[in-house]
């Protein structure tokens, strides 16, 4: 079975079958990871730990069943990896910070939990931005993340581990969180699918939260079939999580059968403006024409508020952290700063362990949250930027009363290479122009590979679709992957 190309139900198939063991399967894929992914190797930095004995453990009871000829769980024996801002019991859980460091949650996160029911064998902690805050990987406690495809470059942000993990082969899936584009954007970068759920759709119990009302587990595959069949596992409602939602789960796998003749394909016209680099531009028509073809009927869209959509995450995404983050004291778990003449008072402990715990974007980001959140310019700022979100939303929902799904780029640039916007945040929050007016609409997204710039390096394509109806956008990224063989 050749490593990086393995998909999910031929993994399933050949421990079925007799023709592999969940064990050699799990072995090949650490032995890759420790081939690759250090220093010794590529470099890549995508795993901050392994769990190997938890994995075999779980290779071992696949086999098993194997072994009796029972039926298999949907993902019987796959490698997956889980971003680092998600509990596993016994496990790190850093969240790419030094503020947690050494801290082991007794507890799994829901979404966990239903991977490991379904049979996935679980390979360890991936690499992310600090709380998931960045759309580099530059931002880690713990070092970059280069990007498979090209070593020199960005693999995105801040699910940068998980894409890359996928990308170079150490992980057959996994999953990763968007809060403003955190998996659809590493998804082009590193040329593999990734999905954003409606909001509600995954339970965010046990996911250390960035911004509460943004915040969405997802997952990373090589192919759109592997991501459905991941999402159809960790999706439905959770007792653990109120924000979860009752709506049945769809049939995600089961709607790949069916044809996109007919489908209404909406084009923002706001999303390819000034700044839209031109082969990803290229590309992204390549992959309209495609849908054309197979009988979609695409037209253009008006999404009118778009240009207020940064401003309006950046008030609001901070201003939850801001509240989020306080948790992060030195009390309670994680780093505590070494007392000293000056840490003999209790907000002093606070204040030194968060200067040695927080990076610098993280508490660039809690110093925003906390101006836009202080007396005299909540109303301002806000409250302003809820009031701007409704808009936002509102012109998805005046599209979808005309159109079945919307394709648009997700990022302006191909990746951009190490180091070189760190220097400036600005430039990097731009970067998220495409991305985040979905996440603070909470409908569903996803992004699917639709080729390549002529260095070579992988392009992507967003699909957008109503709430709770990702089986639609699940066909219409099928249909593009379709094109691009």
């Amino acid at each position: 079975m050749e490593l990086g190309s393995a998909t999910i139900q031929e993994i399933r198939a050949g421990i079925a079958s007799g023709k592999t063991t969940a064990t050699a399967v799990a072995e090949q894929h650490y032995a890759r990871i420790a081939a690759e992914d250090g220093p010794s190797g590529k470099g890549i930095n995508s795993f901050l730990a392994l769990s190997r004995e938890r994995a075999m453990a779980q290779a071992a009871k696949i086999d098993a069943l194997a072994a009796k000829g029972e039926p298999l769980p949907p993902l019987a024996g796959v490698p997956v990896g889980i971003k680092d801002v998600l509990a596993m019991k016994g496990s790190p859980a850093t969240a790419g910070s030094k503020i947690l460091q050494g801290y082991k949650p007794p507890y799994d996160a829901t979404a966990v939990t239903r991977l490991e029911s379904a049979g996935a064998v679980l390979l360890g902690k991936l690499n992310c931005d600090e709380f998931a805050m960045g759309s580099s990987n530059e931002n880690s406690a713990y070092g970059p993340v280069r990007n498979p495809r090209a070593l020199d470059r960005v693999p995105g942000g801040s699910s940068g581990g998980s894409a890359a993990a996928v990308a170079a082969g150490f992980a057959v899936a996994s999953l990763g969180s968007d809060t403003g584009g955190s998996i659809r954007q590493p998804a082009a970068f590193c040329g593999v699918v990734g999905v954003l759920p409606t909001y509600g759709r995954v339970s965010r119990f046990g996911l250390i939260a960035f911004a509460s009302s943004l915040d969405r587990v997802g997952p990373f595959a090589t192919n759109v079939r592997d991501a459905a069949t991941m999402l159809s596992v960790i999706a439905g409602q959770d007792a653990k999580d109120a924000t979860s939602s009752d709506r049945p789960v769809g049939d995600y796998v089961g709607a790949l059968a069916k044809p996109v003749k007919g489908l209404r394909i909406g084009v923002p016209a706001e999303y390819f403006g000034e700044g839209l680099d031109a082969e990803i531009r290229a590309a992204i028509e390549r992959a309209l024409d495609g849908l054309r073809a197979a009988g979609c009927v695409v037209k253009t869209i008006a999404l009118p508020h778009t240009r207020y959509a940064i401003p309006t995450y950046y008030v609001i995404a901070t201003a939850e952290a801001s509240a989020n983050l306080s948790r992060f004291d030195g009390v309670r778990f994680g780093l505590r700063a070494a007392e000293n003449a000056g840490s003999q008072t209790l907000s002093a402990m606070y204040r030194e362990t968060r200067d040695q715990g927080f990076g610098a974007e993280v508490k660039r980001r809690i110093l925003l949250g906390t101006y836009a959140l202080s007396a005299g310019y909540y109303d301002a700022y806000y409250r302003k930027a809820q009031q701007v979100r409704t808009l936002l939303t509102r012109d998805f929902l005046a599209a979808f009363a005309q159109v079945d799904a919307i394709v648009a780029p997700i990022t302006p640039t191909p990746p951009w290479k190490l180091g070189e916007k760190t220097a400036d945040p600005l430039q990097m929050y731009l970067e998220d122009i495409y991305s985040v007016a979905a996440s603070l609409a909470g409908i569903c997204g996803m992004c699917v590979p639709c080729g390549e710039t002529k260095a070579g390096l992988p392009i992507g394509v967003q699909i957008m679709g109503p709430h709770f109806n990702e089986e639609t956008m699940f066909r219409v990224a099928l249909s593009i992957e379709t094109a691009q063989r």
